[in-house]
């Protein structure tokens, strides 16, 4: 005898299937098939037509590797991925019982690269101009007898290349600094890139600061700073990075806001009589702020992920970097060398 299923089971499946919701996922960031570094901004937004709305969304890097959740119809959040190639899906769920996905391929830099286009070796590069910083406001002087500085190109020993470049602060003006600045990539370019048309500059978006240093006494060395910056559609974008050595041994990272150095709780124990491996990641998100992603000193990395508003800078677009040397209350006068100065940009 054949058997058949009640009325209203039939009415209520029937329901389900002619009624259920459908959905999409919309992500901005990061874009398919991009190469992007270790710390990766995702954004993305949902719809769904069930009248009851999106219930929640999430992150998975592999299938069944849920990374992130949050409630609602959008997400803005950053993830930290090891080198490699990923497909990782972008999901959200509804009140109805539907759900929607959006995958995104991604590929992962290794060790800050990320891909992109290096400047190898810029220590011993043109294009460096040097400028005296003199207290209490640390604007630059044309004429600072007590602050004195220099930088020598070519130097053989100490270096890992064969040409590391010394750089010397002295003087008699208590916390004195020398700051070092050169013009990557847009005007004034020293590196033959000057996008007159806006091409470039607008469309970079990560950073990878990477460096050797060596101080036979560091401990003398009230700071040491380098910096990344760039210049575009009115806004400047610094971001700064400062390691205390006699001021306190701790990372601190640049305020563009409220133009101050804020700490970070992160050490800064670079070794005298030695080469230190430094590697900073930085980023301008999608949403244009400052993403300070991470600094590596020495194998050691530490993520940051702070977020910070642009400052205001008018007339010029670029790309630049800073290497600064700050004096102790005595002006102690110390000696550092930088070698293997990469610059990784996209």
């Amino acid at each position: 005898m054949k058997r058949f299923l009640p009325i209203f089971v039939l009415l209520a499946l029937w329901t389900t299937s002619a009624f259920a919701s459908s959905g999409s996922v919309t992500v901005t960031a990061p874009k398919n098939n991009s190469t992007v570094a270790q710390t990766i901004q995702y954004v993305a937004t949902a719809w769904t037509s069930c009248s009851k709305g999106v219930s929640a969304m999430g992150i998975y890097t592999a299938p069944g590797v849920l990374v992130y959740t949050v409630g609602g119809a959008s997400l803005n959040t950053l993830i930290t991925l090891s080198p490699g190639k990923y497909t990782t899906t972008v999901e959200e769920w509804d009140n109805c019982g539907g759900a929607a996905t959006t995958n995104v391929t991604i590929t992962v830099g290794s060790g800050g690269g990320g891909g992109g286009s290096t400047f190898y070796n810029l220590q011993k590069s043109g294009g460096w101009t040097g400028y005296a910083l003199s207290p209490p406001s640390y604007q630059i002087c044309n004429n600072c007898p007590g602050i004195q500085f220099s930088m020598t190109q070519g130097i053989k020993s100490p270096s890992l290349s064969g040409n590391s470049t010394q750089f010397w602060i002295g003087g008699t003006t208590q916390y004195g600094d020398a700051l070092w600045n050169n013009h990557l990539i847009g005007d004034f370019s020293s590196q033959g890139l000057p996008d007159s048309n806006h091409t470039l500059v607008p469309t970079l978006h990560n950073f990878t600061y990477d460096v050797e240093f060596y101080g036979s006494n560091l401990e003398l060395s009230q700071a040491l700073e380098f910096d990344i910056n760039q210049f575009v559609n009115n806004q400047g974008f610094i971001w700064g990075h400062e390691c205390r050595i006699a001021g306190g041994h701790e990372w601190d990272t640049w305020d563009n806001v409220n133009q101050k150095w804020v700490a970070t709780g992160v050490g800064c124990w670079p070794k005298s009589n030695a080469w230190n491996h430094l590697t900073i990641q930085a980023q301008r998100t999608s949403d244009n702020k400052l993403l300070f992603q991470s600094i590596t000193l020495n194998g050691v990395t530490n993520t940051l992920n702070i977020t910070r508003t642009p400052g205001s800078a008018v007339g010029w677009y670029g790309v630049t970097i800073n290497y600064q040397m700050d004096g102790n209350k005595y002006q102690n006068g110390y000696t550092d060398y930088l070698d293997q100065l990469n610059f990784t940009y996209w």
